[in-house]
């Protein structure tokens, strides 16, 4: 596949490939999920990213979020990529809406953040299988800050000044596309590499107890009907096709309908 150069105009942003719908890729991955840490367009929807430590618990918002790890410029880029991986449509909630950039930011400062599990010395080639784990000397806290500065450099030296956060939907996704596929290079870090690390705690955020900071009021276990940390569901395993009566309980112990 040719590979577009920061050099180059932008302007020619490859188009993005025909895809199934993001969320039922989802649903046929979130089986395969690992838990992490241990264990549209411009628009980013106001109040839908929000919670505070009295809420974490069970998810419930309490008022703004104030990002610990996150920059402010690098909040609303993380914010904006989050929102076009899992936006919120007719099937169901999107990232923001369940504080998944939340569950991002809570996971910098763990031990995930610092990669204090992972294997860092090298070397560290990129011929490698997926599952030979990640291949680079930063930390994903350190991937995340170098990753979300050179996706908006290199939309603010392709996009007349502007950030990512402030593009049309379209030209965002195209972004996100062309970096997975190799297409779009960065001079300061692996823009595949990024993305690959976002989608990932994309998908975690989204599905993991709301104890760890996103799927805010379990929203995308509601969805799926998955009954959480219960302990009563086991005569429900020999009916298929017959609907949960109940919903889902998460760790703190948090009933919701």
């Amino acid at each position: 596949m040719s590979q577009q150069t920061d050099g180059e105009r932008a302007d020619a942003v490859p188009d993005a490939p025909p895809t199934p719908s993001r969320r039922r890729f989802l649903f046929t991955t979130i089986a395969a999920l690992p838990a992490a840490g241990a264990l549209a367009g411009c628009e980013i929807r106001s109040g839908t990213a929000s919670t505070n430590a009295s809420a974490a618990a069970d998810g419930a918002s309490a008022g703004p979020y104030q990002p610990v790890f996150f920059k402010p410029d690098e909040w609303r880029c993380l914010q904006a990529a989050a929102d076009r991986m899992i936006p919120r449509d007719a099937e169901g909630p999107g990232a923001l809406e369940l504080d998944v950039p939340v569950f991002i930011d809570k996971q910098m400062n763990t031990g995930f953040g610092y990669a204090a599990d992972l294997y860092m010395r090298g070397p560290f080639p990129h011929d490698v299988p997926p599952l030979s784990g990640m291949q680079s000397r930063m930390p994903p806290r350190d991937v995340y800050r170098t990753g979300l500065a050179a996706l908006d450099a290199y939309c603010r030296a392709h996009f007349a000044g502007r950030e990512f956060a402030a593009l049309p939907p379209g030209d965002q996704d195209k972004l996100l596309h062309g970096m997975d596929a190799g297409a779009i290079t960065f001079e300061q870090t692996s823009a595949t590499r990024f993305v690959s690390l976002l989608w990932q705690n994309v998908k975690e955020g989204y599905f993991a107890d709301p104890i760890h900071g996103g799927n805010k009021g379990a929203g995308s276990w509601k969805m799926i009907g998955f009954p959480g940390a219960r302990a009563d569901f086991a005569d429900w395993v020999g009916q298929p096709g017959k609907r949960y009566p109940l919903g889902p309980a998460t760790i703190a112990g948090n009933q919701t309908s």
